[in-house]
């Protein structure tokens, strides 16, 4: 019998949502095998808590910022993207709506990256995370991240 994944929530926060130019991205503390990599911020989903509140709650604690969510970045599973034998994480691109970021837990830094040919080089990305990197680029030039109405 398998195990479901945990499922992590995360974003890829814009400065746009209809014609963005930058992503930020945050540097991870720990654990030690990630310190010092690239992510996209976010979390764990809590038991009994829905997948978009969870997104809510991590950014509040992890940059001290309130989002607007676009559209998801879909991912080739129903959970979003594996990450590990254990986890798969769904993405929305999203707008800070409230606060300035600040690298508040889990992260030591962060950084505006430009959307452009550049983004997967810019820094050193958790390896899970490259595919998402390169989808976010594709849907940004497309145009389709404020999602549906």
């Amino acid at each position: 019998m398998n195990t479901p994944l945990k499922q992590i929530v995360a974003v890829a926060i814009v400065d746009d949502l209809t014609s963005p130019t930058r992503m930020l991205a945050a540097r991870r503390n720990r654990p030690e095998a990630l310190a010092g990599l690239w992510e996209f911020p976010g979390g764990k989903v809590e038991p009994g808590e829905s997948d978009t509140s969870a997104v809510h709650r991590e950014l509040r604690e992890e940059l001290g910022v309130e989002l607007s969510l676009g559209a998801e970045i879909t991912g080739p599973l129903a959970q979003g993207w594996q990450l590990n034998d254990k986890a798969a994480m769904r993405v929305w691109f999203a707008v800070i709506t409230q606060g300035e970021p600040q690298p508040l837990d889990g992260h030591d830094q962060l950084a505006w990256l430009d959307l452009d040919d550049s983004l997967g080089e810019a820094v050193e990305w958790i390896p899970a995370d490259a595919p998402i990197v390169r989808a976010c680029l594709n849907l940004s030039r497309i145009g389709h991240l404020a999602g549906h109405p």
